[in-house]
């Protein structure tokens, strides 16, 4: 099994769900207004009060087969907007 992490801005979390929901992954789990720090090593204290530039995390556990399925749908999206995405392996206890 396969853990799709994915984070990006907040704005484009409905587009997000919706590439999601047309490949049928199997489930998600989303966390809004997600801050830390990137490139710019900097993070506003704004994003707490007005959420502006906050981001969202969604992860997607799923078999490998249906990753390729994934990544094209999503890849458009964080080529246009921004995000990363990142595949590891994910064993149930």
């Amino acid at each position: 099994m396969k853990r799709l992490d994915l984070i990006f801005g907040e704005r484009e979390l409905t587009a997000m769900l919706e590439s999601l929901e047309a490949v049928e992954v199997p489930g998600y789990t989303v966390m809004k207004h997600v801050t830390g720090r990137g490139p710019e090593r900097v993070v506003s204290e704004d994003m707490e009060f007005t959420g502006l530039g906050a981001n969202a995390h969604v992860i997607v556990f799923c078999e490998e087969i249906m990753l390729e399925k994934i990544k094209n749908k999503i890849e458009p999206l964080l080529n246009y907007y921004g995000g990363v995405a990142y595949v590891s392996e994910a064993t149930p206890l």
